[in-house]
């Protein structure tokens, strides 16, 4: 049988692509690197390497060889790297992107305190709704909004995104409330036009899925300019909770319409598939799960019911 040690300086061998280049990166001789090739082969009954004084190369037999080998060294960097993470603190630069909107209102101040807890990283965020490349850009992660996650990355649920229609106690004081979809035609419902379908809104209600035209006299591609628009009672408009979560919470704004919800979105956060997956990412990632969570703070609101009793005693 093989013994273990011969077999990874045979690896190193051709990884070197000399018996001197391997002595030199393990730190130990020549002979006792060509020592160990040589009783793999006898030991195999097989020449595994073709050697001249100019040029080293793999038989084929060698060639089979090396990839288990190879799979080998593999497997002991990882239970190596796994060891050495279980004893260390994640450290250096976090290199992320977010949409603009989530990540100022609720990202950007959770960095102190995910930096006081892990001070040896530093942190260097791009707020943007662009999908960025990140094998090309060279991102640790990226947080995006989406029904579901990309292809081809590894996607952590942080928390769900839903979106409520909304307008001010004001607006609804002077037009009155939308009791069934059908009755948004009589209103000034103002259109979010970032990758959205302009002019319909897609809702889910007691019947299943519908698609409702609306019309109204703003149409923007700014979720929270959007917002403003709608707290100074201009018309209704479908806002993601994240952004107007604490204006429902206040009663500055209603929610309408309480059994047509549009279709729910979540937050992730992706990276490239890694076994060795940096412990500064993992953490990070760990850490907006625990902040955010399936029923995020923002969420925490009053039930449709309750804000329409609230604007109606602000009203009289």
């Amino acid at each position: 049988m093989s013994d273990i040690n011969d077999m990874l300086l045979f690896a190193q061998v051709v990884k070197a692509r000399s018996f001197s280049g391997a002595a030199l990166r393990l730190g130990i001789s020549k002979s006792r690197v060509s020592k160990a090739v040589a009783r793999l082969e006898t030991a195999l009954g097989v020449r595994l390497l073709q050697r001249s004084t100019r040029r080293l190369s793999l038989t084929e037999v060698g060639e089979a060889y090396f990839e288990h080998c190879d799979r080998i060294l593999d497997e002991l960097a990882l239970a190596d790297n796994t060891v050495s993470s279980l004893h260390q603190e994640p450290r250096g630069r976090l290199k992320f992107s977010a949409p603009v909107a989530f990540s100022t209102l609720h990202v950007a101040p959770a960095l102190p305190d995910f930096m006081a807890q892990y001070p040896d990283v530093s942190v260097d965020m791009t707020i943007s709704d662009r999908l960025v490349d990140l094998v090309e850009e060279g991102y640790d992660l990226a947080l995006r909004i989406a029904p579901e996650p990309g292809l081809n990355l590894v996607a952590r649920r942080l928390a769900p995104i839903r979106r409520k229609i909304c307008a001010s106690p004001s607006y609804l004081a002077r037009r009155g409330i939308p009791r069934v979809p059908e009755d948004l035609v009589g209103h000034n419902c103002l259109d979010y036009t970032y990758m959205n379908a302009q002019g319909f809104w897609h809702l889910q209600g007691p019947q299943g899925d519908a698609s409702v035209a609306v019309s109204g006299t703003l149409r923007i591609n700014d979720d929270e300019a959007l917002s403003q628009a709608v707290l100074g009672g201009l018309g209704l408009a479908l806002l993601p909770t994240f952004i107007i979560g604490s204006e429902l919470q206040a009663g500055r704004l209603v929610e309408v319409l309480p059994g047509y919800v549009p279709v729910e979105r979540f937050i992730y956060a992706v990276h490239l598939p890694n076994r060795h997956l940096p412990l500064k990412v993992r953490a990070f990632v760990d850490f907006l799960q625990q902040r955010f969570g399936d029923d995020p703070y923002w969420d925490q609101a009053q039930s449709g019911d309750d804000s329409e009793r609230l604007w109606l005693g602000l009203s009289r």
